[in-house]
């Protein structure tokens, strides 16, 4: 890669961005733009700019894409049900194709030869923004220095920043690695790696214990459109400010801690401890509502789709044309997803209180228990009689057999 005279960097300000502007600078003799993607972070970008500049950085770019996480990652992803192996809400998944997305953009702007990440060799995130820049910026080379340098680990990364003067905000005393962003912050790596240690509870930064929550239930009533989240309590949120306040809300309330052994796409387990509030709670409150809405074949077949759904966001193939057929079908089921789920919060427990449907398929005259003029009891015979024809002929076949 001696030809390469421009690399932007997808930068955090973190251990493994803050030294990577310097080490390009260091091995390529080449120009390095920083650029910082805001996806809910807000207090991280804070002094961003003099930061990157101060550690190799030509420019710094810092963009906010708040808006486009929620709505054009974050809804779909709810509307799908999408969770990873059943529990992970993707909040580290979601990001990385937005995130990968902004930085291209600036690539292209700024004629860059080369974009770099920091994604680790062990880990998701460097199929995922690799796959991403390929996807949408497939002449550029790519330069992901954790399979390439002789910085074999997080002490080693401490000890080359503090070498060369670069303020990062790990220590070896406490060396997990974080990374938030609107939907999620999560933990991993350092004393986490050990299964057997429990978090340790100052790490956590959106969520009270449940031991600590309010002694008293909170009620939140959450208006859906067509499966997307747009009111809680009767008051109308922008997208971001929605995701925002249930964090806030459901957060106090001790909702949305994960920790959880999951599968990595190279192959390998690791542990992740999540805070996710806004999406443990909307992610509840959709499901109840599509119960209300949905029928029973689509949604059975919606479960399918929902995994590998999950899957395509986990494995970083975002961009990939599967993904979007899927959406095309989501978005056919979200058609009478509309009316509100009210829910209660109480000490870490969600618990669903009231559904409402503005075209629901549950009709309470059909389903009471009580005397009906609408369902005769009297067809089931004929139903049950031809439903259970092949297991009445399999036995009678092989009586005695």
């Amino acid at each position: 890669m001696a030809d390469i005279k421009k690399v932007v960097v997808a930068y955090s300000g973190g251990l493994d961005t803050s030294i990577i502007l310097s080490w390009i600078k260091e091995t390529y003799n080449a120009e390095v733009i920083a650029c910082c993607v805001n996806v809910g972070q807000d207090k991280e970008v804070i002094g961003l700019k003099e930061k990157a500049k101060r550690t190799g950085a030509s420019k710094c770019y810092v963009i906010d894409a708040k808006k486009e996480f929620v709505t054009d990652y974050i809804f779909p992803a709810i509307k799908a049900n999408a969770l990873y192996e059943n529990r992970y809400l993707l909040g580290t998944s979601l990001a990385r194709p937005v995130i990968a997305k902004k930085i291209v953009e600036i690539a292209k702007k700024e004629k860059a030869d080369a974009i770099c990440h920091g994604a680790t060799g062990k880990g998701n995130d460097q199929v995922r923004f690799e796959l991403g820049f390929k996807a949408l910026m497939p002449e550029a080379k790519i330069i992901a220095p954790w399979r390439i340098w002789d910085i074999k680990s997080r002490n080693d990364a401490i000890d080359y920043a503090k070498k060369r003067g670069i303020p990062v905000p790990v220590t070896k005393a406490k060396p997990y690695s974080s990374d938030a962003n609107l939907w999620h912050i999560s933990y991993e790596g350092g004393v986490l790696e050990d299964t057997d240690n429990e978090w340790d509870e100052d790490m956590f930064q959106m969520t009270v214990s449940a031991k600590d929550a309010p002694n008293r239930a909170t009620y939140v009533k959450i208006d859906f459109v067509k499966g997307i989240p747009v009111a809680i309590n009767g008051k109308t949120f922008d997208p971001v400010s929605l995701v925002q306040k249930l964090n806030e809300v459901a957060g106090a309330n001790g909702i949305g801690r994960i920790d959880i052994i999951e599968n990595r796409l190279v192959g390998m387990k690791s542990r992740g401890v999540y805070e996710a509030p806004a999406a443990t709670l909307l992610y509840f409150a959709h499901n109840e509502l599509e119960s209300m809405t949905i029928d029973r074949d689509t949604a059975h077949y919606k479960e399918l789709i929902a995994h590998k759904y999950a899957e395509l966001a986990y494995n970083g193939l975002w961009f990939n044309p599967l993904r979007e057929a899927l959406d095309a079908f989501i978005d056919v089921t979200q058609k009478y997803v509309t009316g509100s789920v009210t829910v209660k919060l109480y000490k870490g427990n969600m618990q669903v209180v009231s559904r409402k449907a503005k075209n629901p398929l549950y009709w309470e005259e059909l389903a009471t228990f009580d005397k009906d003029e609408i369902y005769n009891q009297k067809d089931a015979e004929g139903f049950i009689n031809l439903f259970g024809l092949p297991t009445k002929v399999q036995a009678l076949m092989r009586k005695g057999k």
